[in-house]
């Protein structure tokens, strides 16, 4: 062959980065060496992969058509050596969750399955869903575990599990007393009065939100815009308004009765849990493996918050 899989992997390092300097840190060389990779992989094969400007290369047609293919290949190579290493051929994984996912299930569900499969490693990143999609997209992830919807071009979805956001407030609050009876629900009138305390916009939370109340989102009186469900959680228990986050993120709140719900029957807050992956990414034993045990876990539950995994979360 005219190529080597040192070439591919430079290749695919720069192509994620879009910086020479950057990919040769990642691939453990100086950056005369990996440019000069580069420069002999395009030299051998007459062609260029890149657009150049300045420091910065973009990949044209050719190197978008070539990427997924030498990710695919290197992955497979890397269970080859797994293989003849006399370890497990399940392999790595690398999950991107969003930031509900991965703060009250994504951690303890890799916990489990890890203790299944001694022998496979598992990086998980925790972000919001624009940042986990654009990282499946460009590669940097294998999976990717969002809250919300996918319409990226490039990436398959396949629901996973109904979620349901919950609109909540201290138990002081006014509409606690409003709807302590199990009875009384907030009015739209009641909703747009309060003060609230929201996710971030590209958030898969903050979409649902945004969708169920889009007929009055310049109504609404937004204090504060929070990247963490804890954040927000802190600051409705201290007085600061009203919130709506998932209700997986709040059951434990609810028990020990800090937060209190406010019934909404007239908003829909239902979302899907779904799973993303590049449509030309290869699926790895270690993918197919973990994709069967989330379904499995999740097979004969209606919602998110009916999870129960051994440690509390």
């Amino acid at each position: 062959m005219r190529y080597t899989l040192r070439q591919l992997e430079i290749f695919v390092a720069i192509a994620r980065t879009g910086n020479v300097s950057r990919a040769a840190e990642i691939v453990a060389l100086s950056q005369s060496a990996a440019s000069t990779a580069l420069a002999e992989l395009e030299r051998q094969f007459d062609c260029q992969l890149f657009d150049r400007n300045g420091k910065l290369l973009k990949l044209n047609a050719l190197g978008k058509t070539l990427l997924p293919i030498a990710s695919s290949l290197l992955t497979r190579a890397g269970e080859i050596e797994q293989l003849l290493a006399g370890k497990s051929a399940l392999g790595d994984l690398s999950v991107g969750a969003t930031l509900t996912i991965g703060n009250y299930l994504a951690i303890l569900i890799i916990s489990e399955f890890m203790q299944n499969h001694l022998d496979c490693h598992i990086a998980l990143q925790v972000k919001n869903t624009q940042a986990i999609l654009q990282q499946v997209a460009g590669y940097e992830l294998d999976l990717g575990l969002i809250e919300g919807s996918c319409h990226h071009p490039e990436l398959a979805a396949e629901t996973w599990i109904e979620d349901e956001l919950v609109v909540f407030c201290a138990p002081s609050h006014p509409l606690a007393h409003a709807t302590s009876t199990n009875v009384t629900a907030a009015t739209m009138d009641e909703l747009l009065a309060a003060t609230w305390i929201l996710r971030e916009q590209g958030s898969g939370t903050r979409e649902t939100f945004d969708q169920a109340l889009r007929h009055h989102l310049p109504e609404l009186k937004i204090r504060l815009e929070l990247e963490h469900t804890e954040a927000i959680k802190r600051a409705v228990e201290s007085g600061l308004g009203v919130g709506c986050i998932s209700r997986l993120a709040l059951r434990d709140a609810f028990k020990r009765g800090s937060l209190v719900e406010i019934k909404t029957p007239q908003l829909d807050l239902r979302r899907q849990f779904m799973f993303v992956w590049h449509k030309n990414r290869y699926q790895t034993p270690a993918m197919i493996a973990f994709l069967d045990y989330c379904r499995t876990l999740t097979a004969n539950l209606k919602r998110s918050d009916q999870i129960n995994l051994t440690t509390t979360v």
